[in-house]
């Protein structure tokens, strides 16, 4: 059985993934990381995944995050999993932090 998308009460799914995949982006840019290049340093076969990543159509996998975070060269990759999870997974960001973002 698959669980159903957690709601924001102010933005959809999708809207959320898109934001992440914004916020995402702008650390690359920030990075001076190509998509490819950052594909390459995460281990993604193609780059393509990381364009999908940055248009909200796909979640980064829990398991590539902390990669992730060091290619971007984010410090605290506790930090970057956080701020990840308040767009990907609102409901439980909320329950386990509070009402702010990370």
């Amino acid at each position: 059985m698959v669980p159903a998308p957690q709601p924001s009460t102010t933005h959809g799914v999708g809207d959320l993934r898109k934001e992440a995949g914004f916020w995402l982006k702008s650390l690359r840019k920030k990075a001076r990381l190509s998509q490819r290049a950052l594909a390459q340093e995460v281990g993604f076969t193609y780059y393509t995944t990381i364009a999908q990543i940055e248009a909200g159509k796909l979640r980064l996998q829990p398991d590539r995050c902390e990669a992730y975070a060091r290619a971007l060269g984010v410090p605290d990759s506790q930090e970057f999993i956080k701020q990840l999870m308040s767009y990907y997974d609102p409901v439980t960001h909320r329950a386990l932090f509070g009402d702010d973002k990370a």
